[in-house]
């Protein structure tokens, strides 16, 4: 029986336009086929391991045109909009109280604030508390899809694995939930939707 559900938030709560950073780039001379140090360049960033300066600083090699500045603008503008529509719904689920819920996401300290622009304070803050937890991986210092960040949230939390259900839109990460003995769903963006949850529970 599930009682506790995991969500992720880019492309779950979120639009995302992942592509942005890759249209950018050759506008601003850079190669559009990143290699592996641009990701982990990322991968750093997402765990808080190098400073919003100096992720700024090791992107301008990928960015030579541009400055910190626009740098920054195109990094927050693969955000887009948060629909109203499923604040609704998690803040509906929340006030049912029949699951624990929980945010994972792999995230940095560039977006987090750009996001609560987006949506203002007063909603953001109406989403955070929807949540027991609001689990930032450049705060907790672990990424998705690694073993260790789901272990982290099970004990930190006291979670079963056989009683936690898991959604995010990447297959890489919800195929490593599983491993774990998580339930999870792999939302398919632009197919589905996080409102249609209750269908995608398994049904005790």
């Amino acid at each position: 029986m599930i009682k506790n559900i995991i969500f992720d938030f880019g492309d779950i709560f979120i639009n995302l336009d992942k592509q942005v950073i890759f249209r950018e780039i050759e506008t601003y001379g850079g190669n559009p086929k990143l290699g592996p140090e641009a990701y982990a360049i990322n991968n750093q960033f997402e765990v808080g391991k190098i400073t919003n300066d100096e992720f700024i600083s090791q992107l301008a090699t990928l960015y030579p045109k541009a400055s910190a500045v626009k740098i920054t603008e195109i990094w927050n503008s693969m955000l887009l909009d948060f629909p109203d529509y499923r604040l609704n719904f998690i803040e509906k689920l929340a006030d049912e109280a029949q699951y624990r819920l929980f945010l994972l996401s792999n995230t940095n300290a560039l977006h987090i604030p750009h996001v609560a622009k987006i949506m203002g304070s007063d909603k953001f803050n109406r989403f955070k508390s929807c949540f027991e937890q609001f689990y930032l991986s450049h705060e907790i210092q672990l990424r998705k899809p690694n073993a260790d960040i789901f272990e982290y949230v099970l004990q930190q939390n006291r979670l079963k694995s056989q009683e936690t259900f898991f959604i995010d839109d990447s297959k890489e990460n919800t195929d490593a939930a599983q491993k774990m003995g998580i339930t999870s769903w792999n939302l398919r963006v632009g197919k589905e939707d996080i409102i249609d949850l209750k269908s995608m529970l398994p049904h005790a």
